[in-house]
């Protein structure tokens, strides 16, 4: 089964590859703690933190449907328009969407919100693994 000339086991898999990046990426085995500080989170304020863990459901469930659409996007686009689909060509293809359009409005946001550069770093770095990882499976799976 396709939608838009790519495979959608495929557009699934990368999707459920990005969220299993972020649980990992943003647990305390690598950037929480850094994160939580950048966003303003006190650790020790137990009221804030279940008000965040009580909206996390309905924010993953968006956030699965971001990375489903951004599959589809990157898959048409090394599907369609690639004759290349080697994993060379997907990982390279996610470094060029990754830095051309993903970090670039991340960084003009970060300039003009305010935001810490630590947080850019953070969420840019994630964004960067997903797209690289994103890339390479919809690029090898035929």
């Amino acid at each position: 089964m396709h939608i838009l000339g790519v495979n959608v086991f495929a557009i699934l898999v990368a999707a459920l590859a990005t969220m299993a990046l972020g649980f990992l990426w943003y647990s305390p085995l690598l950037f929480a703690k850094p994160w939580m500080a950048a966003m303003g989170y006190d650790k020790l304020d137990k009221d804030a933190l279940e008000a965040m863990r009580k909206k996390a459901g309905p924010l993953y469930g968006l956030a699965m449907i971001a990375s489903l659409i951004s599959a589809l996007g990157l898959g048409h686009l090394l599907w369609g328009h690639m004759h290349d689909q080697s994993a060379f060509m997907g990982f390279h293809v996610g470094l060029f969407i990754w830095f051309a359009f993903v970090m670039t409005v991340q960084l003009t946001d970060t300039g003009f919100s305010g935001k810490p550069w630590r947080l850019f770093f953070i969420n840019t770095g994630y964004q960067l693994v997903c797209y690289l990882a994103m890339g390479t499976i919809l690029a090898v799976w035929q």
